[in-house]
């Protein structure tokens, strides 16, 4: 795939960033190769089968000055997550960087090793814990802790531990409260949607390079590998809450509501070491990611830091967390977390104000600006959150979609309201010329704007279709933010070579096993066709002899209502038992094998299953 040079537009912004940010603060150089005990050992990592989950050679070209082609900040930001292997943070606790996104950090104890968020794949995970090993001795796993409920810090607990050993109670498994139902829900309620989007945020399709990816920000990318979960065998409920575990005394505080639903923060008195999660790190975060999630609330977030700083700053000599690298001595600490802390508060309390003048999300990302301390931290900077993207997700968390301009309140959707600009400017070609002026411009917002238009009113139109990709493809050399940069590409390849789909599978198996029966059954409504349902009456029971529970299932005007009462053969269409594997299994299209009994109409599951229309995980995003 051909690829082109930057602009001389973007290349004088590269030269205006170089010379505007503090590059002779050395600071983070220093702290990430701070504790080396040995470089990453493997590199690549394989799955079962043999093929790649994970390669960290593909980020070696991160070398040197920054190329035209890369936004010289998130060049040097790339450069510092890229650099992986085991590090002692303090004595007695190592991190492995650079094996997944995340990191996955080993505490060690009287009798064994803790570890806490052991990535996204048993494959990377087993990785880390062979290189931990190989230089600390063959320490048994006693506890595996999961500082919150994104898949990157539950997901490769199978490559440290064994649900056997668990069972046995040779492992403890420690989580905040509600971590299982936050986990599940949030891959599979929008899984489809959110991990066909992840695939552009990511940049899971892109080759690897100073004009593909580069890096996420918060991580260099994600492992391909098999994800599971186990449910949490102590259940944190309450800051404050104290446990010794293997020797270590831990102190917890509770963050819900931060950056995940479920997460904790927690303290080892006897180190002097603070684990805060993915609440502090070495990035401005996301309030909204934008895979798609429920926006966050930084209010809440930049108050669960404030508590932080309150009950353990004069406690740690080092903070560390589950991505980048730690930060030590107490003065630092204090530091780092009253600016993570201002940033969240800033973001929240100026977008309120600005709202309160009636200004609309688009305008306040346009005039926000961060004061010179934040504006000037290399840890605040937007590499995976943005300022522009944030602040319109505050709008968006108080006031919605909707701005109140009563034009914007019935808009045309985009495919009529692209064909209804591109009639108005003149046809096709006069908006790819309007685009092409303002490209040579450097106006790539703008020649964007049309282009899309245009590309929605004509897929097919070749001319579009090549400078959308080549603008798209300017505006990611530009990009600080590691997430933009990759969106950019993504739709720009998409272009070029078309859609790539889902690289990864968007339902883990052993995720889904997690589900009560209450969530698969809202997953299987979710998947309900309503118009095809509407003329549909059906009432069946559905046993789970495993479970001892039953529910009564209806579905009727297109919704599928599940209620947990005892069975009733008389008011039931059919009563069907099975047990929830055979469920999933079933759900998964097998429709032939044993273990389903029916009594009753033997077609009620036929007229259910008639209307079941999966997620696509390939459905169009730059085109219509």
């Amino acid at each position: 795939m051909q690829q082109n040079e930057a602009t001389e537009p973007i290349r004088a912004q590269q030269r205006e960033v170089a010379a505007s940010l503090p590059f002779d603060d050395t600071r983070d150089v220093e702290a990430v190769r701070r504790g080396l005990v040995a470089p990453l050992d493997p590199t690549v990592v394989r799955g079962a089968d043999g093929a790649v989950v994970w390669d960290a050679d593909e980020f070696d070209f991160i070398v040197g000055d920054a190329p035209d082609t890369v936004n010289p900040s998130l060049w040097r930001q790339s450069s510092l997550v890229a650099k992986g292997g085991l590090f002692e943070v303090v004595e007695g606790i190592y991190q492995v960087r650079g094996l997944d996104l995340s990191n996955v950090s080993f505490v060690e104890g009287r009798s064994g090793v803790i570890v806490i968020d052991p990535l996204i794949s048993k494959e990377t995970a087993a990785a880390a814990l062979a290189h931990y090993r190989a230089h600390r001795g063959d320490r048994p796993v006693t506890a595996v802790i999961f500082s919150h409920s994104h898949i990157d810090h539950f997901g490769g607990v199978f490559g440290v531990t064994t649900k056997e050993e668990v069972e046995a109670g040779h492992v403890q498994v420690i989580a905040p409260e509600d971590f299982v139902a936050e986990a599940v829900a949030e891959n599979v309620y929008a899984g489809v949607a959110m991990t066909r989007r992840a695939g552009y945020m990511y940049g899971a399709a892109l080759d690897r390079g100073p004009k593909g990816a580069v890096g996420a920000g918060l991580g260099q990318s994600t492992s391909k590998g098999q994800p599971g979960i186990l449910a949490p065998t102590l259940e944190i409920r309450e800051t404050g809450e104290t446990h010794t575990i293997d020797g270590i005394d831990i102190e917890f505080q509770m963050a819900p509501g931060t950056e995940a639903p479920a997460e904790m923060h927690f303290l080892f008195p006897q180190l002097r070491a603070l684990c805060m999660a993915e609440n502090a790190t070495h990035t401005q975060h996301n309030l909204l990611t934008l895979r798609g999630a429920l926006v966050r609330d930084p209010r809440v977030w930049s108050r669960y830091l404030t508590e932080a700083i309150e009950r353990y700053a004069d406690r740690a000599d080092v903070v560390f967390a589950s991505h980048h690298w730690p930060t030590w001595g107490a003065a630092e600490i204090r530091e780092y977390l009253g600016l993570q802390r201002d940033l969240y508060a800033y973001l929240h309390d100026q977008t309120l104000q600005m709202m309160n003048r009636g200004m609309t999300g688009a305008e306040i990302a346009e005039e926000f600006r961060l004061p010179p301390a934040l504006e000037h931290a290399w840890h605040t900077r937007g590499y995976y959150g943005s300022v522009s993207h944030n602040v319109k997700a505050i709008y968006q968390r108080y006031m919605g979609w909707f701005d109140g301009n009563p034009a914007r309140l019935w808009p045309h959707p985009p495919k009529p309201l692209a064909e209804r600009y591109v009639a108005a400017i003149g046809g096709l070609d006069r908006v790819v010329e309007l685009a092409r002026t303002a490209y040579d411009e450097g106006d790539f917002r703008w020649a964007a704007t049309l282009l899309d238009h245009a590309v929605f009113a004509d897929a097919g139109h070749a001319a579009a279709r090549a400078l959308y990709a080549d603008t798209l493809e300017q505006l990611a050399y530009g990009a600080e933010n590691g997430i933009w940069r990759n969106f950019f590409l993504s739709g720009a390849t998409e272009l070029r070579v078309g859609n790539f789909g889902t690289p990864a599978a968007s339902h883990a198996p052993e995720l889904l096993t997690q589900l009560s029966p209450e969530q698969l059954l809202d997953a299987i409504s979710i998947t309900v066709d309503g118009p095809r349902a509407w003329d549909l009456d059906v009432a069946f029971d559905l046993g789970f002899s495993d479970l001892g529970r039953n529910f009564r299932v209806t579905l009727r005007n297109g919704v599928l209502v599940s209620v947990e009462r005892p069975a009733d053969a008389a008011t039931a269409a059919a009563t069907v038992t099975l047990t929830k594997p055979r469920l999933l299994a079933l759900l998964g299209g097998d429709r032939e094998s044993a273990g389903i009994v029916v009594v009753g109409d033997a077609g009620v599951l036929d007229q259910v299953f008639s209307v079941l229309v999966p997620g696509d995980p390939s459905f169009d995003i730059v085109v219509p």
